[in-house]
């Protein structure tokens, strides 16, 4: 899968999950689980990788890639995954299903968001880094993958289709909303408000110095590596300008795919084995 292709899934794949339609598909169907921040998100596809359906809800049982809310996480998932049957008229336990987790936490905290998914009936075939699984839907060979979670931003650097780094560092759209929350002495959650609805033009300029950090964070990883492009994804790099902080502050041409929250749900579907 090509930069185009790959953006063409994921907007095919946002449109299911708007319109909650359900594609038809061939063969086996995978799911991914990402047990995001800020965000879960459940994607349903086929044996060839083609999104099926999906579903999505805000939460805040998971921070910096650490479960604090068990019982709300598996409530949340085994809503979702409810849904998603219902839609498409399939019971999803038996499907090989795979979720993910940002680079570097320790193995018991990935044994427990392994957990999560296998208590709502799914049998896990595979655990993976989040940047992996974002460039898997991308087809990227070479550069970094860079996720901007909710509470940390994982990078993985990739040489001719290779993971030969990853890392990942508690900063992310918590720390924005933090920052917006001090600005106006407001709420952690009305800030997660104003983040999320209120006109960028606003809202930026204060947030502007953690994305600078994030991009300080990166430049300081992938030193000495050859990376000449990075890949932003992840809900927290949605402002229009995020990645031309991040190229002016690193120096290395920055994209972004469309709809970044949903890149890494994909990548984990397209990552289960059978």
């Amino acid at each position: 899968m090509d930069w185009k292709s790959g953006n063409d899934t994921i907007l095919a794949f946002d449109e299911l999950i708007k319109q909650k339609r359900v594609a038809p598909y061939e063969g086996r169907l995978k799911v991914g689980v990402d047990l995001g921040t800020a965000n879960i998100v459940v994607a349903v596809v086929d044996e060839n990788n083609k999104p099926v359906a999906g579903a999505t809800q805000g939460a805040h049982v998971v921070r910096d890639g650490i479960v604090v809310d068990y019982i709300g996480a598996v409530d949340i998932v085994k809503d979702l995954k409810r849904q998603l049957e219902d839609r498409i008229g399939v019971d999803l336990s038996n499907a090989p299903a795979a979720t993910a987790i940002p680079p570097g936490i320790i193995e018991g905290n990935t044994k427990i968001i392994a957990n999560v998914v296998e208590s709502c009936d799914f049998n896990v075939t595979n655990v993976l880094d989040e940047p992996t699984a974002a460039a898997t839907v991308l087809g990227i060979e070479n550069g970094a993958v860079v996720d901007v979670g909710g509470g940390t931003t994982g990078i993985s650097i990739l040489d001719h289709g290779k993971v030969v780094f990853t890392a990942d560092e508690p900063t992310g759209g918590t720390h924005m909303s933090l920052v917006i929350a001090g600005a106006y002495h407001i709420s952690f959650d009305e800030a997660e408000e104003m983040k999320i609805h209120d006109d960028e033009s606003k809202i930026f300029p204060l947030i502007k110095p953690t994305v600078e950090k994030m991009a300080e964070i990166v430049r300081r990883y992938i030193d000495g590596y050859n990376v000449d492009t990075i890949y932003v994804v992840g809900g927290a790099c949605e402002f229009k300008k995020f990645e031309s902080v991040f190229e002016r502050e690193i120096g290395i041409k920055t994209v972004k795919p469309v709809e970044p929250l949903l890149v890494t749900p994909l990548g984990i579907a397209f990552n289960c084995k059978a």
